[in-house]
């Protein structure tokens, strides 16, 4: 654990993680540093709470594929008031509570302020508070595009949802209920009724059985496993349809064996998305599942549970930068 207090802080200064070379936990450091000044089409967020991602640790260790500039801050996921706006930002100010992300390299949440681009937050949905409204960003777009942007799926078609325990798969499952798709999930033994409860039509527990004998001419495959998963997953496609990923870029030689198409992206969140999923929330149409709340002074024990050294609780990990 670290200590250093996330209260004490003046005009010019605040606390905020620091990784000043690439490698495992302990590179990480909470340390002082200036609080940054918001640029054009940016905004600078007071951060009641940060999200924390299986992306962070990837880009700590150096193994995110996005080169950044050394030291950086880590985190994305955020939730806060605003509390300045840069040059040439509309339809946000001062004072508004705000959630999203912080902008296309995924990094400077774990801090007490945060730049973001102003196209990547949105008023943060009413019914939430900060630490639940934090948890939601880029795991609700992502599942948002997944199932609509790349797999460009319609009401009665099929989809195959794997890890859908998970934070993206959770919202995956009920944005595809809501859209009328034909849900197969697949989750571990524990979080089948969970899954379930979620909308989706068949779970089949990965544990116990294979999934690619128990699904046929499926339209899409969202993929948040990877490895022996996703070669699987061709089989489960009808000819034509998609393998999307979040995990890893796809067998093409597969894909085309298969006569299907396969793809791998990276999240674009935006302000349109963000507000949509803030009205879903609202209407009681979306819920998310936070996980672990720890104090942003405790980032590295957050990562040591990204990395199951430490238990960790089902759900999204939050770090409680202000009073949450």
């Amino acid at each position: 654990m670290v200590t250093g207090s996330v209260n004490q802080t003046n005009d010019a200064s605040m606390m905020a993680w620091r990784v000043h070379e690439y490698g495992p936990i302990d590179v990480m450091r909470f340390e002082r540093v200036p609080r940054p000044t918001p640029g054009a089409g940016e905004v600078l967020v007071k951060v009641e709470a940060a999200g924390v991602g299986p992306w962070d640790a990837l880009l700590r260790a150096g193994n995110g594929g996005l080169p950044l500039p050394l030291p950086f801050t880590p985190g994305s996921d955020l939730s806060g008031d605003i509390a300045a706006v840069g040059p040439g930002v509309s339809g946000l100010r001062a004072g508004d509570r705000v959630y999203g992300s912080t902008n296309p390299q995924f990094i400077g949440a774990y801090a007490e302020y945060a730049v973001s681009s102003a196209g990547m937050v949105a008023m943060k949905p009413a019914s939430l508070s900060y630490i639940e409204a934090a948890a939601v960003p880029v795991v609700a777009v992502t599942a948002w595009q997944a199932l609509f942007d790349k797999a460009q799926l319609k009401a009665g078609q099929t989809v195959v949802i794997h890890a859908a325990a998970g934070s993206v798969g959770a919202y995956a499952v009920q944005l595809a209920h809501r859209a009328g798709l034909r849900i197969f999930a697949t989750a571990g033994t524990d979080d089948i009724a969970f899954v379930r409860s979620l909308g989706a039509d068949t779970v089949i527990d990965y544990k116990t059985q294979r999934f690619e004998e128990a699904i046929r001419d499926a339209d899409a495959v969202i993929d948040l496993v990877g490895g022996e998963t996703q070669k699987r997953s061709f089989q489960v496609l009808r000819r034509g349809g998609k393998l999307i990923s979040l995990v890893s870029p796809p067998d093409q030689q597969l894909a085309q064996s298969h006569g299907v198409e396969a793809a791998f992206f990276i999240v674009e969140v935006t302000s349109q998305r963000l507000a949509e999923i803030a009205g879903l929330i609202d209407g009681g149409k979306l819920r998310g599942r936070v996980g672990a709340v720890l104090p942003l002074a405790d980032a590295r024990e957050a990562h040591l549970m990204l990395e199951h050294v430490r238990p960790q609780p089902k759900g999204k990990i939050v770090l409680r930068v202000g009073a949450g």
